[in-house]
């Protein structure tokens, strides 16, 4: 087993219809304004981007993402990640059967940055549980601004990840 590899999956429930939901996740450029720990995200071009992840463990992780698939139809969104992270993430999108949107993350990631490669194994729970308190705020975050009504500039724009 390579304890570099990690394959994550969460599902939000949110207050608010599917297209509206999957219009701020398409919206990447906006991330670090709901979700803490994305620290800075930076366009390369039109279906390329940068992001800075930070959650409790203090390290950065670097990602180049490109975008491999946007149907607002399917409502799924994927990019590939390069960089501390190689892989691919995932967002889903769809109707919740009792109302609202049941938002769906899948990623797949090898880890790349060699301090968290050489203490792969035995920071493996700590690498965990640092994602899940990252994934937690997110949600906390996404919630908050769906509830206020707005999303983070107004109007989504097509982000390119």
């Amino acid at each position: 087993m390579d304890w570099s590899h990690y394959r994550f999956h969460s599902v939000w429930e949110l207050d608010a219809p599917p297209a509206r939901v999957f219009a701020v996740l398409a919206d990447a450029d906006r991330y670090p304004d709901w979700w803490p720990q994305i620290r800075r995200v930076g366009r390369l071009g039109e279906h390329t981007g940068t992001a800075v992840f930070r959650s409790v463990v203090p390290y950065e992780l670097h990602v180049t993402a490109t975008q491999q698939r946007h149907d607002p139809a399917a409502g799924v969104l994927e990019a590939a990640l390069h960089g501390d992270l190689e892989g691919w993430v995932r967002w889903t999108v769809a109707a919740a059967p009792a109302g609202g949107t049941l938002a769906r993350y899948d990623q797949e990631v090898f880890v790349r940055k060699p301090l968290m490669r050489r203490l792969a194994l035995p920071g493996r729970p700590l690498f965990r549980l640092n994602h899940a308190l990252m994934m937690r705020a997110g949600r906390r975050g996404l919630r908050a601004l769906l509830a206020a009504g707005g999303t983070p500039a107004g109007e989504p724009s097509d982000g390119a990840v």
